[in-house]
């Protein structure tokens, strides 16, 4: 053949879709070759396809934004970031934002991008991550309005794998180009919680009051904001009157929540708060009156909810953020009969009847707002209760849980940081999961130490358990108060390893009288010599040193406030004990800590913390949360509680009555009465009072009340302050810090004038130590060792 004649491919000069190859030979002129030159990269991905960008107003997406950001992904947009958006998809999708679906496509992956990132419930810049870094990467990523798989570009020129696009899929393709399933980002997730520290204590965290993030509920947007002022403590008069305002939104909030002030069709309010036995089937809804709003309608029935307070004519008057009416319950009836306490500072519901004056010098006084918004008239108040108490797991929106499995915080608060360790929509799913991690390394381990110790070939123990001793009123000025905690500690020193307490719970008041005041240097030495005995008798017992935490929360007698204060309440939250006074006692931990090889271990040290009062408890984030209290809040709701004439004709009765006739209903989960220490029949404890005589049921059944009140009046309130100012001062600037919303896991509310006790009250476990010497008995020490993973304390007591 010549080689210059060009041979045939009759195949090959074919056109269409069929054509092997799409450039024909041409003549030997040219110097075409036998066989042709092929397309370079015939499958190479298409070019970056150019949209022409539109003007699109932010009205005309917010149905679109709505759909996907609040319906599907329970995310809230603020209006500054509605416009960033706009601008983004008329930008990146042009004209086919609507009709090819392109901008939904784009919003959606802004969403999980931005719920990846830890961003709030609110999409909005500077919350929690960056909305404009979000856009920047899935631009950068986007061909055609689309979010395609492939390199995103970065400013520095190189080239990285954009995870948007790749999650946008869920699939990604290997070197063969073989499909696969996307699981980079779930390997490292398991790989990072793996190279963390599964041990118990290191993710216990002491949350200081002035560290908790300061939160106030706006009533527009019905969301959690913090506070962007500094606190200080001189903050401006509007402060003060904030801390109120938020307490009543906060309250209102929540009362609006319950299924019992939600109106159905059909069916019409009552203002009662007692709801009928012959309408038992029937939905009920209460309806709430604004107080500014009885005005003009004399003789009509209606249910306030508002603040007590003494007006300044030394009235008692109903607050709300609407006005001010005096009220008159001498013939009211509380709900339930003696079971909470009312006092001037708390929020109340009042069921009652509005009587406006009559006519008085030709003027209608009921017709006008008086001073501070005060309207004429008097509200006769019928029966009076305290706002209903709201769950944890409602108030977090975690009651309910998806098709998936994850948990859902619709309708609640659960993207909101409230101690400053992560949302329970954020951490909480994470956080379970490294608690289960922790508990089985923990049990493996004591089970490896045990088999070693006894050389058995199985041991089985029960898994393992998270314990706090709490101690209150330790009294270190009382030599006594020193012989009863080396009792407590040779007591757990003597157990194994697995069993001893995690932490340790030390609250004050640690001397009996505030000897700083009026002391000068002399009572500030004598103070340290208090602290340097405690840390003589930490020292005989190095093992609890080296394998616990100590935490350590004043009262109202510890420096420095009591230097101005002489032991009466002083303001909060108040700052920990300086370290002027606890030197010694760092010292002997960190002699015990150097005398432990920790080096192979992953357990931390020992170690002692100083906190405010009060104070927060946090166990892995937010699955566990313990509030804790040093006040005597007993005894300051007895003097400054209401009483009304039916309430003291029921004293009267009771006082002439059997000691049994006493025992207050309470709800299916209330302790019994048979136990004035520990109240919570689960925790299997025996009572500490023996015997069948008179004298100890009338004493139980007393202490049984007392403890069912006060729990009732702190956590209907939300709040463990609910007085006015001037009875106990609040730092206006960290108001939120003294809150119970939503309830925590746990309360300590350390009360020296209540008998110790367990409760636990709308799935909230409330303890109180009570005096760790009892002033009868000086040879008792009591205190309680509370379990953090089935969320219930037991009051124990030893004889020294």
């Amino acid at each position: 053949m010549d080689p210059t004649t060009t041979p045939r491919h009759p195949n090959r000069f074919r056109m269409g879709v069929g054509a092997a190859d799409p450039v024909p030979s041409s003549s030997p002129g040219f110097g075409t070759p036998a066989r042709p030159l092929r397309l370079a990269r015939v499958n190479a991905p298409p070019t970056k396809t150019s949209i022409l960008p539109i003007l699109l107003p932010p009205a005309t997406l917010r149905p679109v934004a709505f759909r996907t950001f609040t319906r599907k992904h329970n995310l809230t947009i603020s209006s500054s970031a509605l416009q960033t958006l706009a601008v983004f998809i008329g930008k990146n999708c042009g004209s086919g934002w609507r009709e090819e679906g392109l901008a939904e496509k784009a919003l959606d992956e802004v969403a999980k991008a931005w719920k990846r990132a830890g961003g709030g419930v609110i999409v909005e810049e500077g919350k929690g991550a960056s909305l404009k870094t979000i856009l920047q990467t899935l631009e950068s990523s986007m061909s055609g309005g689309r979010v395609v798989v492939g390199k995103a570009t970065v400013p520095d020129g190189s080239g990285r794998l954009s995870s948007l696009g790749m999650e946008a899929t869920g699939r990604t393709r290997d070197a063969s180009g073989k499909e696969g399933s996307l699981t980079t980002r779930p390997g490292e997730t398991e790989e990072d919680d793996s190279k963390l520290s599964l041990h118990p204590r290191h993710w216990l965290k002491v949350i200081d009051a002035t560290d908790l993030p300061r939160l106030t509920y706006n009533v527009d947007k019905k969301y959690f904001e913090t506070h962007k002022s500094k606190p200080t403590l001189f903050p401006p008069p509007s402060h003060k009157t904030a801390l109120f305002r938020d307490r009543y939104n906060l309250v209102y909030q929540r009362l609006l929540r319950n299924e019992s002030f939600q109106s159905s069709l059909g069916v019409a309010g009552m203002p009662s708060l007692q709801r009928s036995s012959s309408n038992l089937g029937v939905q009920q809804s209460y309806k709430l009156t604004p107080i500014a709003n009885l005005l003009g309608r004399s003789g009509t029935s209606h249910l306030l909810l508002g603040l007590l307070s003494i007006s300044p004519t030394g009235d008692l008057s109903l607050v709300d953020l609407t006005g001010t009416v005096v009220l008159d319950l001498s013939h009211a009836r509380m709900i339930p009969e003696d079971g909470a306490w009312f006092a001037p500072g708390m929020i109340v519901l009042v069921d009652g009847i509005y009587e406006e004056e009559e006519m008085v010098q030709g003027s209608m006084l009921g017709g006008n707002h008086g001073v501070g918004g005060a309207i004429g008239g008097h509200f006769v108040g019928v029966s009076i209760c305290g706002p209903p108490c709201e769950r944890r797991d409602i108030s977090l929106g975690t009651g309910t849980r998806q098709g998936a499995g994850d948990v859902s915080s619709s309708g609640g608060f659960g993207w909101v940081d409230f101690l400053g360790t992560g949302s329970e929509r954020a951490q909480g799913a994470r956080m379970r999961r490294i608690q289960e991690k922790s508990l089985r390394a923990t049990t493996a381990a004591a089970a490896a130490a045990a088999a070693a110790a006894s050389s058995a070939e199985s041991i089985d123990l029960s898994p393992a358990r998270l314990k706090v001793a709490i101690l209150s009123e330790v009294h270190l000025d009382n030599m006594k108060t020193l012989d009863a905690l080396r009792k407590v500690f040779s007591t757990y020193n003597d157990l194994a390893l697995c069993d001893r307490p995690e932490s340790f719970l030390l609250i004050g008041n640690f001397v009996q009288t505030p000897i700083i005041n009026g002391g000068g240097r002399a009572g500030s030495i004598e103070y340290k010599e208090f602290f340097d005995s405690l840390a003589l008798v930490l020292s005989d017992f190095p093992a609890l040193l080296q394998h616990s935490t100590f935490v350590f929360v004043p009262g109202d007698n510890d420096p420095w406030a009591s230097s101005f204060s002489a032991g009466a309440a002083t303001t909060i939250p108040r700052q920990p004990i300086p370290e002027l006074f606890t030197s010694r006692i760092r010292r002997a931990f960190a002699t015990a800590n150097s005398e432990n090889d920790i080096s192979q271990s992953t357990e931390p040290p020992g170690e002692a913390i100083w906190t405010s009062n009060p104070t927060r408890l946090s166990w892995f984030g937010p699955t566990h949360e313990i509030a804790v209290f040093r006040d005597d809040l007993s005894g300051r709701l007895r003097r400054t509680a209401i009483t009304t004439q039916l309430a003291a004709e029921h004293d009267e009765d009771e006082t002439n009555a059997e000691p049994h006739d006493n025992i207050m209903q309470d709800a299916p989960d209330s302790p019994s009465n048979d136990d004035p220490v520990d109240l919570d029949q689960a925790n299997g404890s025996k009572p500490a009072l023996n015997g069948p005589s008179s004298t100890t049921n009338a004493a139980a059944t007393t202490s049984a009340a007392m403890a069912r009140k006060l729990v009732k009046t702190i956590l209907d309130q939300g709040t463990m302050s609910p007085f006015p100012l001037h009875v106990r001062p609040v730092l206006w600037d960290h108001a939120s810090a003294v809150q119970l919303y939503p309830l925590p896991t746990a309360v300590v509310l350390a009360d020296a004038e209540a008998a110790p006790f367990c409760m636990t009250y709308e799935g909230c476990h409330v303890m109180n130590p009570g005096r760790m010497l009892a002033p009868g008995d000086v040879s008792m020490v009591k205190w309680i060792e509370y379990d953090v993973l089935r969320n219930r304390g037991r009051v124990k007591e030893e004889r020294f």
